[in-house]
């Protein structure tokens, strides 16, 4: 990884482009000092000029901090996957860089009002500077934030203007230029890769379509502004650590968009999340209003409210809202590159973005500067109030029995933790509300500064206001797209698929404060056994434990039914069995396994089973040390490959290897067990071709597990000889289909209703649905379930909707529940709310010596719908031991 950072840093070989208009950075009245390094002296090229490259910028910041220590200080708090650092840099005056420990201590003590008092409060608040948090660069082609971030941490020190020095004596500026080095490397290498001896400003030119996954994602392909809940990505976890060092006033995540538009700033489009206060959406139009003087003022145009709502907590323009700061997404049309020619014909330039985002920053700061009293009142005020606001709405705790699924509760409890919730344990037997827990569970009381956040996190349902809802409805009626901008739920627990109870009075019980740890050591019962080990399976720590065992070469055993042991314990179907007689060196290998993984075995002394399989039984299998493989590249969707790698190789440490769809033909599949088919973003048919196709069917044929994943299950189906018996459906209708006639015999529209009907398309596709969670009902007596409950949640995206398998080609082994159940969170047209109901998630079906296993929504999204995750594992391993591949 170090050595992949360090090739970085070669610079790329600069070319020409157009001039651009003004010198970048311009602000009114600047007074620069010739003294500061500029980042033509450090850099070779002035700013605007090229796209500089992550090493290029962290070398810059470097050079600043070194050369201006009393005035910026640069922190690395961590890496990207590949090894790059994850820096921010902070700006002020001498005096306030001198006392900045005090002040961020300060800062937290302020957000602490559990433990000051008013007068203790108000000191603070008068002599505290405010701070913001600048950050760039999450997604790594959206390259003129990064840019311009570089030329405001020049401004700010070179600026001698009397504008610039009150910014600095008021306010603490923390610059983040890069969110995504690992993105923006793989960006900026493939655009200079591109380029002649002059840029295009043609959209359809090379330089201006990047090949797939595009620099967006991070090396796991994940889009991190949707990270910010689930904290499953470095580079977001580590922002949300040290963000609650300081707790920024003001975070300004900044973006592009297409590059026909000109720059988005606040008041956000509707809805709103209802957990937003009043005094935080004033204080945005705060940053809006005085960014719109400015604009005016350089003849910029902007736009606000119509897109980008602030409904949903991922992203980084909205998590920082819930610990009582205020948050927003800037804008920017992007040139993509050097050059870019609109649909006017005028053109778009790279110092454009640089030079309008400058200025948006400078307007953001001289906001802070004047409103800084106001900005640290209200973030105390939020705090304090919180307090008590969960008194007041009737929800003062949650609690989790925790009665299954131990290393899915360590692992949301450790998320919470670093969400900088306090969560508890019991350590005794206890009642609240009406019901009894046993020692273990864990509590979340809501008197916590946290509380609009932790309603966010843990209840199951958000709810979009009602005349925001009645007016898509309205726009669905005309055929307009719907203004709905990402999922509408997100409730960890249904995600994890725990229970959870709400009460409506504090617990109080002896307990212990968790961690921020998501995994812990397991442990081993019995470790002299002289039969072997039982691992009980249902979580993902017995899945870690299979995936390390495997990979040490270990044989595993693994039953399809549940079964009791002599010892007079009942274990799920699913659990693992390793012997002795199988796997030699047993003992001085387990306690290293279960303290790897977190799980908990228990040896034993004999193999006698009193109810269910015996261990020689048909029905336990083999678990094999599944080559598993998984198609990357055009037309796979980046986001669906990259979590569907994620889950297994970060998840569980199994690895994968990727493969090209290009490269299917002279691949050796008979190298591998299981082939996994991202969904998609294209045609796989086209991609893969007759014979890419046929060596598929034969591979699966050959005893092969083939798992596709959400829209990849429409490849199965197709053909004469699909490889999946199920169809996917149209919308259903009472239309019939249109006669050809060019006049036809006239009608009666008796209402709106029938007017609506007769709008529609002879078989329409079902409307899109942006995303519920959505209950499934679970078939326990299949093998590829094992471990799993009786009921799951899963989020549900896009209008793909399958029909059920009949029971002569295969099993549906997870379908949707019923109409009146479906709905465990979020909004779905009442429409789809009745097609989805019963119809399948999961199907399975066997193809020769293969196995065919469709997932018909994505059960890895964004790799935080974690219930859904050991029924992906299910189907790798369990897949392949119930494949019968001649060997």
């Amino acid at each position: 990884m170090r050595a992949l950072y360090l090739a970085s840093c070669l610079a790329f070989p600069t070319l020409a482009m157009a001039a651009s208009p003004t010198t970048v950075p311009f602000f009114p009245d600047s007074q620069y000092q010739n003294d500061v390094v500029s980042i033509e002296q450090r850099l070779g090229h002035a700013l605007g000029e090229r796209i500089s490259a992550p090493a290029e910028i962290l070398s810059y910041f470097e050079t600043l901090a070194s050369s201006y220590p009393e005035r910026i200080k640069l922190v690395k708090y961590g890496e990207s996957w590949q090894g790059r650092p994850l820096f921010y840099a902070v700006i002020g005056s001498a005096d306030n860089l001198a006392k900045l420990d005090r002040l961020e201590s300060d800062m937290r003590r302020l957000a602490d009002p559990r433990n000051l008092n008013k007068a203790s409060a108000d000191a603070l608040i008068n002599s505290l500077p405010a701070n913001v948090w600048l950050a760039g660069g999450v997604h790594g082609n959206e390259i003129s934030p990064p840019e311009a971030l570089m030329g405001l941490a020049y401004h700010l020190l070179a600026d001698q203007s009397a504008q610039t020095q009150a910014i600095l004596t008021n306010t603490l500026v923390y610059i983040e230029p890069m969110q995504n080095p690992d993105g923006r490397n793989r960006f900026v290498s493939r655009y200079y890769a591109t380029v002649g001896i002059a840029h295009s400003a043609d959209r359809f030119s090379a330089e201006q379509n990047e090949p797939w996954p595009n620099g967006r994602t991070n090396h796991y392909l994940f889009d991190m502004n949707r990270d910010w809940i689930s904290l499953t990505q470095p580079e977001i976890k580590n922002q949300v650590r040290v963000l609650q060092q300081m707790f920024p006033l003001i975070f300004v995540d900044s973006h592009e968009m297409g590059g026909d538009q000109s720059f988005y700033f606040s008041p956000e489009a509707e809805p709103y999340n209802p957990l937003v206060t009043g005094a935080q959406r004033e204080s945005l139009d705060w940053l809006g209003q005085n960014n719109a003087k400015w604009f005016d003022q350089l003849g910029y145009d902007y736009f606000t409210r119509e897109i980008f709502d602030a409904m949903y907590p991922g992203y980084g323009a909205s998590w920082p809202l819930y610990y009582g700061g205020i948050a927003t997404t800037y804008e920017m049309g992007s040139a993509r590159g050097h050059n870019y020619r609109r649909t006017d014909g005028s053109i778009l330039t790279y110092a454009d973005g640089v030079q309008r985002n400058f200025i948006a920053y400078m307007s953001t700061l001289e906001t802070a500067s004047k409103r800084a009293k106001d900005l640290l009142q209200r973030f105390y005020s939020y705090r304090q109030t919180s307090l008590t606001q969960g008194e007041k709405d009737g929800i003062r705790s949650y609690i989790f029995p925790a009665t299954r699924d131990a290393a899915g509760h360590q692992k949301l409890m450790g998320v919470l933790t670093q969400h900088g919730i306090t969560v508890n344990q019991a350590t005794v037997d206890f009642r609240a509300c009406g019901n009894s827990y046993q020692q273990g569970a864990y509590v979340v009381n809501a008197a916590q500064s946290t509380y609009q956040l932790i309603r966010n996190l843990l209840d199951d349902d958000v709810k979009m206001a009602e005349a925001f809802i009645a007016r898509q409805q309205d726009r669905r009626s005309k055929n307009l797209p719907d203004e709905i901008y990402d999922v509408t739920a997100w409730s960890l627990p249904l995600m994890y698929n725990l229970e959870v109870n709400r009460c409506n009075r504090a617990v109080d019980v002896a307990n212990t404060i968790v961690g921020p740890e998501t995994t812990l050591a397991g442990k081993v019962t019995n470790t002299d056994a002289s039969y072997g080990f039982i691992v009980p399976w249902g979580d993902m720590a017995a899945a870690r434990l299979l995936s390390h065992a495997l990979q040490q070469g270990l044989t595993v055993k693994s039953s399809d039914l549940p079964f009791t042991h002599s010892n007079g314990v009942r274990y799920p179907a699913g659990s693992l069995i390793l012997s002795h007689a199988d796997n030699p060196q047993l003992a001085s290998k387990i306690q290293q396994l279960a303290q790897s993984s977190g799980a908990n075995v228990t040896g034993i002394n004999s193999s006698w089973i009193k109810d269910g399989p015996n261990f020689g039984s048909g029905n336990v299998q083999n678990i094999p040390n599944a080559r598993v493989a998984l198609l990357w590249d055009e037309p796979a969707n980046p986001l669906s490959a990259g979590s569907a790698r994620f889950v297994l190789e970060k998840g569980i440490d199994y690895p994968v290897t990727a493969i090209r769809p290009a490269q299917l033909l002279r691949a050796e599949l008979r190298h591998y067990d299981v082939l996994i088919l991202p969904a998609s973003q294209g045609n796989y048919n086209q991609a893969l071709g007759a014979q890419a196709q046929q060596k598929i069917h034969d591979f699966v044929s050959r005893g092969g597990v083939l798992v596709a994943l959400g829209n990849a299950t429409d490849w199965l189906i197709q053909g004469d000889k699909p490889l999946l018996n199920s169809k996917r459906e149209f919308k259903v209708s009472e239309q019939k289909k249109p006669e050809a006639e060019a006049q036809v015999a006239g009608m009666l529209l008796e209402n709106r209703e029938l007017y609506q009907q007769r709008l529609e398309a002879f078989q329409a596709q079902p409307d899109s649905v942006s995303g519920f969670l959505a209950r499934a009902e679970v078939d326990q007596d299949h093998w590829l379930t094992a471990g799993v409950p009786a009921n799951v949640n899963s989020i549900f995206v896009g209008n793909y909707i399958y029909q059920p398998l009949t029971l002569a080609h295969g099993r549906n082994v997870l379908t949707f529940a019923s109409p009146e159940k479906l709905v465990a969170g979020g909004f779905v047209w009442e429409e789809n709310r009745q097609q989805i109901a019963h119809k399948p998630l999961l199907m399975v079906q066997a193809q020769g010596r293969g196995q065919v296993i469709a997932f018909t929504q994505e059960p890895n999204f964004r790799a935080y719908v974690d219930g859904m995750h050991l029924l992906y594992i299910n189907a790798v391993f369990r897949g392949a031991a119930h494949a019968t591949p001649l060997r």
